[in-house]
């Protein structure tokens, strides 16, 4: 197994990271409630390829005692994964944008979560981009705490100080900085202080992907660590594949190539529907990175 995936573990997630991320760290002491990963049904395969794997990552903004699958959606990342290249690209969605749900109307895609479930966001997702996902996975922000705290913490790079009156008080400085478990979900979910507001807590989260990755990368080459880690994954999560799938997975986690790695965020304006605020994306631009990155989950420039 080492000898075929020499390659370093890189997870492009929220919660992405989250996805793929949950794949591989074992030993998780999470419940099997706090995380849900099933695979999209759809009529036909235009999307798919051989090679490319996609998966839509959802932190679900339930509460204790709620149906996460049935609520809105909080953090939203599109990861692609070519397990021939070892390239990776997450395209992250701004979760107010203002889109068409199947069956629905018009509406947060946030809310698609709550009308349908991960079936219907995933395809609301596809819609916007282009692309439709193989897997979607939702995860509450306690798992996605817990496992940041596992590996030890995460290192992320921040472009600009911040802070966030309810979530951290102190704030984020401005460079290299650490963060625990808790920091990094306050890091992923903050955007009242941000410039770039939902925009930049989009990209914030892809840079807590990348943190969680560059901590987690050296265990790839430890014996029997993917193994554990679909096992523990079948242990705390509810999903519909197989462990045959699951180890699919997380091989195509273990070919991902750091330097092969893109990430991009749907920008757009923001707009006022009844009195609410909401993101208006550029649907064009969706597409593009959609029409990019299909084939082989490359994205030249954002």
């Amino acid at each position: 197994m080492r000898a075929r995936f020499p390659r370093v573990l890189r997870v492009v997630a929220i919660g992405a990271v989250l996805a793929v991320a949950g794949l591989v760290i074992p030993d998780s002491a999470v419940k099997s409630t706090e995380v849900e990963l099933v695979k999209v049904q759809r009529a036909d395969g235009v999307d798919l390829t051989p090679d490319v794997v996609w998966i839509l990552a959802v932190g679900s903004d339930a509460r204790p005692g709620e149906d996460m699958t049935r609520t809105r959606g909080d953090a939203l990342q599109l990861v692609g994964m070519n397990t021939k290249t070892g390239a990776a690209t997450a395209i992250g969605i701004p979760r107010d944008s203002w889109v068409s749900i199947p069956g629905y109307g018009s509406s947060r895609i946030n809310a698609a979560l709550a009308y349908g479930g991960p079936q219907l966001l995933g395809q609301t997702v596809g819609d916007l981009v282009g692309v439709q996902p193989d897997y979607v996975f939702v995860t509450r922000f306690p798992f996605f705490e817990d496992m940041v705290n596992d590996i030890g913490g995460i290192e992320v790079s921040n472009p600009r100080w911040f802070f966030d009156e309810n979530l951290n008080r102190k704030g984020f400085k401005k460079g290299r900085i650490h963060l625990n478990g808790y920091a990094a979900m306050a890091f992923s979910r903050s955007r009242h202080q941000l410039i770039g507001g939902d925009f930049d807590r989009s990209a914030n989260q892809q840079r807590v992907l990348r943190g969680i990755q560059g901590k987690i990368r050296a265990r790839a080459a430890v014996p029997g660590f993917i193994e554990r880690g679909v096992l523990s994954v079948m242990a705390h999560m509810h999903t519909d594949l197989s462990p045959a799938e699951l180890f699919r997975l997380a091989q195509a986690a273990a070919q991902v190539v750091p330097a092969k790695i893109t990430n991009c965020v749907v920008q757009g304006g923001i707009g006022n529907v009844g009195g609410a605020s909401v993101v208006i994306p550029n649907v064009d631009q969706a597409r593009r990175y959609g029409d990019a990155a299909r084939q082989d989950a490359t994205i030249e420039r954002c």
